[in-house]
Order: structure tokens, then sequence, then C-alpha cells
């Protein structure tokens, strides 16, 4: 008896530690954004004109896509940790490679996005940028950078979800050990939630 005590007391310290790390690690991707948020707003107020001009570049349809398409897949996530709570193996693995689906979907689209943005001369150092305004030549640098940075945490996600759907399909993560999953799932979350604060920064802006 006392050896499941300790067993189940040290499986629960280990999960709380988890969790308290992930919370950490997402407490320094905020102050990251934060201060880009930050420097954007500063930049904005200065050249209110020029990047409300800059973003009528921005194709809204496409990054409205986007958006339903992360909106979707945090669906997606959130289901396979529920799934995999309730002993559903399968039915958790089909839900985390249908997540990793539509964050490559989203990359593509950024990809093709950009490619549009860049095929027009809207890309730091360009002449036909640097011909623009100082508000717009500022507004297409914290685009390229900010959605950037975003872009490359998606990719990471993806990276990690494949992981974790492996170890589900090994058993790693199951019903009674569903940590990574769940922690993958947090930051999952965190990085659509970024995405929904970019998208009307850049795309609606007014």
């Amino acid at each position: 008896m006392d050896e499941l005590t300790h067993t189940s007391t040290s499986e629960h310290r280990d999960y709380v530690g988890a969790k308290l790390g992930m919370w950490l690690f997402l407490f320094t991707e905020i102050l990251l954004f934060g201060v880009m948020f930050l420097v954007y707003s500063a930049y904005r107020d200065v050249n209110s004109s020029e990047f409300h001009e800059a973003g009528r570049e921005m194709n809204v349809t496409m990054g409205a896509v986007n958006t339903i398409i992360l909106l979707s897949s945090s669906l997606t996530m959130a289901l396979s940790i529920s799934a995999i709570k309730n002993g559903a193996k399968t039915r958790s693995i089909l839900l985390q490679i249908t997540t990793i689906i539509l964050g490559t979907v989203f990359l593509v689209n950024k990809y093709v996005e950009w490619s549009d943005h860049i095929r027009h001369g809207l890309y730091p150092g360009s002449p036909d940028l640097l011909s623009m305004g100082h508000g717009k030549i500022l507004f297409f640098g914290l685009y390229y950078v900010m959605t950037g940075i975003h872009g490359l945490h998606v990719l990471i996600g993806i990276i990690v979800i494949a992981f974790t759907a492996v170890f589900t399909f090994r058993g790693v993560v199951n019903s009674e050990n569903f940590s990574k999953l769940e922690n993958t799932g947090l930051y999952w979350h965190f990085v659509d939630i970024v995405w929904i604060y970019l998208f009307p920064l850049f795309y609606l802006i007014t």
C-alpha cells in the first residue's frame, strides 16, 4: 500500500512539475511576443496613416482562411487530448495527425502569401519598398519578422505533435500518462492565440 501511495505521489509531482515547466516556458514566449506587439503599437502610433495604407496590401481573405485553419487545429488538438483521456488511442492519433495537416496547410498558405508580396517587391530591402514612406517600410519589416517568428513556432509545434503522435502510438502517451500531449496542446493553443492578435494588427488595420 505504501509503495502504491509513493508511486501515485511521485507521478502527481511529475505531472505538476511538467505543467509548471510548460507555463514558465509559455511565459517567456508571452514576453517575446509582448515586446513585439509593443514595438508595433509604438511605430503604428507614429505612422498611423502609412500603416493603414500598407495594410491594404494584405490579403484579408487569406488571413481569414488561415485564422479559421488555426482555430480548427486548436479544436482537433483539444479533442485529441480528450480522446486519450478516455482511452480512445486511435482517435487521438487521428486527431493529432489532423492538427499536423492543418498546421502544414497554414504554413503553405503563408508561403504563398509571402511569395506574392515578394513578387510585388514588398520585402525588406527591396527597391520598391525603399521608395515608399518610412511607415510602410516599418510595417512590412514588422510583418515579416512577427509572422516569420510565428510561422517558426507553428513549424516547431508541428514537429512536437508528430512526436506525441508517435508516443501515443507506442503507448508512452496513454489515458494514465498524457502530460506530454497536454503540454503540447498548451503550446499549440498559445501559437493560435498569437495569430488571433496578428491577424487584426496586419490584415484589419484601420
